[in-house]
């Protein structure tokens, strides 16, 4: 059986592993700029919903206009 004072030591070097481990891991940086890009394209989207929110309208009636000229189009048989 182990003593005390050898399992403290084998704990202390297991943390002592460990929290190099987590210091290299916190160190990289290469997920950093999926993170950024991730952030941007979030942005992005809410600047769009807010502007389709926003002009609700015009983009209404250029939805109908476009819809009609295809409506208008007769195909040629």
């Amino acid at each position: 059986m182990e003593s005390i004072n050898q399992l403290t030591y084998r704990l202390s070097a297991k943390a002592a592993t460990g929290i190099a481990r987590l210091r290299a891991l916190m160190a990289e940086e290469s997920g950093q700029g999926t993170t950024e890009y991730a952030i941007l394209v979030g942005i992005l989207v809410v600047i769009a919903i807010v502007a389709i929110t926003a002009f609700r309208g015009k983009v209404q009636e250029l939805w109908d206009a476009i819809t009609n000229g295809f409506d208008g189009l007769q195909v040629e048989s």
